[in-house]
C-alpha cells in the first residue's frame, strides 16, 4: 500500500490537517514566534544555571523535542503543498506555450487560467 501526500490526493484545501499545516507555517514564520522560542531557551538557560533537579531539566528538554518534531511534520507538509502548487502551474504555463507554438489557444490556457484563479481565491 503507497500511502499518498495530502498534497497528491486532490480535493478542497479545507480539510482540518492542512488549515493546521497552513496556519502553524504563519505562525511560525512570525517574529512572535521568534520572542517565544528565544524565551523559551532563556527560561531552559535559567533552570540550568538554578541548579534544578535533573527529572527538572529533562521534562523540559523532552518537551522541546516534541514540539520541535511537531513543527517538522507541520511545516514539511506546507513546504510540500507550496513546492506542488509551483509545479502545477509551470506545467500549465509550459502547455500554453507548447500550444502557442503549434498556432491554438485552447485547453491549456483554460487550464492555466483555472490554476491562477484557484491559487488567488485561497
Amino acid at each position: 500500500m503507497i500511502l499518498k501526500h495530502p498534497s497528491d490526493r486532490g480535493g478542497s484545501r479545507s480539510k482540518p490537517f492542512e488549515r493546521l499545516a497552513e496556519n502553524a507555517s504563519r505562525f511560525t514564520s512570525s517574529a512572535s514566534f521568534f520572542g517565544i522560542c528565544l524565551i523559551l531557551v532563556a527560561v531552559a538557560v535559567a533552570l540550568h544555571v538554578i541548579g534544578l533537579p535533573i527529572t527538572w531539566l529533562l521534562f523540559v528538554g523532552e518537551a522541546m523535542s516534541a514540539v520541535t518534531l511537531l513543527l517538522v511534520a507541520l511545516l514539511k507538509n506546507s513546504e510540500l503543498r507550496a513546492e506542488r502548487a509551483v509545479e502545477r502551474k509551470l506545467d500549465a504555463i509550459a502547455a500554453v506555450l507548447l500550444e502557442g507554438e503549434s498556432g491554438g489557444t485552447g485547453e491549456a490556457h483554460q487550464k492555466l487560467r483555472s490554476i491562477l484563479a484557484e491559487e488567488e481565491s485561497s
